[in-house]
């Protein structure tokens, strides 16, 4: 038995240091900040960490500017506004529910309100209590519950389920105030999650969505999670799932890259296995991923979410010259998968961004040679 732990102990020390001494043999070798040789993420125009984004995964000018107008006011008229200008059927229409939501949400972790302090979020409360009839607002209230049970409780218990089940009742208004719109429907996929929906059920909520936006890519990663093997399903129904979303994208569609979404959400703990990044699985659905990025719209809201996935598998991957092409279109922001996994999704970034750097510049590239 301690021979056994002999080896376990020397395999798991070969699985820290052995890609540290792959680096070295590639001539990446950590060094300190200021040294000569260190490579520097600035050079490429890069923001520094501390002024990395969080909120969002890339630019919507609009949105941060109602943002900033409705926290510092508590006035929650303009965000009303935006939402209502704001086309239904559309992904940005979800990321700005979310965006409100998630705001209100950490308002109130930061301020939970006393006998004589008002509560953080209070700006929603009055949104819902003044405009009840607001679709924007009642979809926005339902994503805000939707979110506090997921960070305040554990799933499973009977806070959590509460939360859930009131999610669930301000999803079914918010859907009667707006026939067409699938947002309420896709904030529900995350209650089906929590909740346990059987698979009858949660198919009958899918196909609301298809009907309305079939080829909404923030309902496809929302009902992903379903089927993983972590929640009510297995890796091969959620591989199955994007598979067959990647398989019905028309051209230009982002839903090409839902495979590599899958393969995270089934990504090992501890990978023992060497090349897992250049294996035959990740590097399809790579390929794929990367094959949408160029076909997609420019101004396609969801582009951003991909690349950032696209930047945390190439740099595993070592494929450090398109990782940087990755970065230059996303530097700046960093609410999207994976670094919102992490509690410092700007550190996460940050350290990602300067291993590609580092990659990049140790296999002859420089700013100069970095095509944009």
């Amino acid at each position: 038995m301690e021979i056994l732990w002999v080896l376990l102990a020397l395999l798991m020390i070969g699985f820290v240091l052995g890609p540290m001494v792959m680096r070295r043999r590639r001539g990446i070798e950590l060094v300190g900040p200021g040294h000569p040789d260190a490579a520097d993420p600035a050079n490429y125009g890069f923001v520094r960490q501390e002024e990395l984004d969080v909120r969002m995964p890339g630019p919507d000018q609009d949105l941060v500017d109602v943002l900033d107008l409705v926290q510092r006011t508590q006035d929650h008229r303009a965000a009303a506004q935006l939402l209502a200008g704001t086309e239904a059927p559309g992904e940005v229409r979800w990321q700005r529910v979310q965006a409100f939501a998630g705001a209100a949400s950490l308002e109130l972790q930061q301020r939970p309100g006393g006998v004589s302090d008002t509560p953080g979020g209070q700006w929603l409360r009055v949104w819902r209590a003044e405009a009840h009839k607001d679709a924007g607002g009642a979809a926005v209230h339902a994503e805000f519950l939707v979110q506090q049970a997921w960070r305040t409780a554990t799933p499973g218990t009977d806070e959590f389920r509460i939360i859930m089940e009131e999610a669930k009742a301000a999803c079914g208004e918010a859907a009667l105030l707006a026939p067409g719109d699938p947002v309420p429907y896709i904030i529900e996929l995350s209650v089906a999650r929590g909740l346990a929906y059987p698979r009858a059920e949660f198919e009958q909520l899918w196909l609301k969505i298809l009907d309305r936006a079939p080829n909404h890519m923030g309902a496809h990663l929302a009902a992903l999670h379903y089927w993983c093997e972590k929640w009510h399903g297995s890796r091969e129904l959620a591989y199955q799932f994007a598979e067959a979303a990647a398989a019905r994208a028309p051209q230009g569609s982002l839903l090409a890259a839902m495979p590599l979404f899958a393969v995270f959400e089934h990504l090992p703990e501890v990978n023992l296995v060497a090349g897992f990044y250049q294996s035959e699985v990740v590097t399809k659905a790579m390929h794929g991923a990367l094959h949408a990025v160029h076909s997609a719209r420019a101004d396609d809201p969801m582009l951003a979410h991909v690349r950032h996935l696209l930047v945390f598998f190439l740099v595993r991957a070592e494929r450090w010259a398109e990782a940087m092409s990755q970065l230059i279109h996303i530097d700046g922001h960093v609410g999207a998968l994976p670094w919102t996994l992490s509690r410092d999704p700007a550190a996460e970034f940050a350290v990602y961004r300067a291993l590609a750097v580092a990659g990049y510049e140790a296999n002859g590239g420089s700013p100069a040679t970095l095509l944009h």
